[in-house]
């Protein structure tokens, strides 16, 4: 039976992480038009950091929930998919760019805190920080692509 609801044997919390990717990128897209077009760094900012902490909240209930419900192979395996090497590939690739993510967020956010004046305004850091934050938002879309595969393998499949 299904704890979720999107209909799929996946747990409530699996579901919440699912919706949450789908809400990732348009967020992140809003926050970059914010910096970039509307030069309102302040509202970026504060973007970035509900953004950061929402993840990271729901991340860390993810992570308990799924070592509840007995863990990932537990949870996903009545999936076809199951056992295969294609799933345990994708799995993988996603556990690969998530757990960067973190870090490179992070270090994103850190930088970011301690280099721009208050108020916010555009600086020297502001180069180094366009270079970190490009490949923190890349990382986040291949966190987010390899995450709907593992649920569309794992337990729509």
């Amino acid at each position: 039976m299904a704890d979720g609801f999107l209909g799929t044997p996946a747990s409530l919390m699996l579901d919440v992480v699912v919706c949450s990717l789908v809400l990732v990128v348009p967020t992140l897209l809003f926050s970059i038009y914010l910096a970039k077009f509307k030069r309102n760094f302040r509202l970026h900012k504060k973007v970035q950091l509900v953004l950061g902490v929402v993840l990271a909240v729901v991340v860390c209930l993810f992570e308990v929930d799924m070592r509840m419900q007995g863990g990932f192979d537990e949870l996903a395996k009545d999936s076809a998919y199951f056992g295969t090497t294609l799933m345990r590939n994708v799995l993988y690739i996603h556990l690969f760019f998530s757990v960067s993510t973190v870090f490179i967020w992070i270090a994103t956010y850190v930088t970011a805190l301690r280099s721009f004046p208050n108020p916010i305004a555009p600086s020297a850091f502001s180069p180094k920080h366009k270079l970190m934050a490009r490949i923190a938002v890349a990382d986040m879309v291949a966190t987010v692509v390899t995450g709907l595969m593992v649920y569309y393998f794992g337990f729509m499949s």
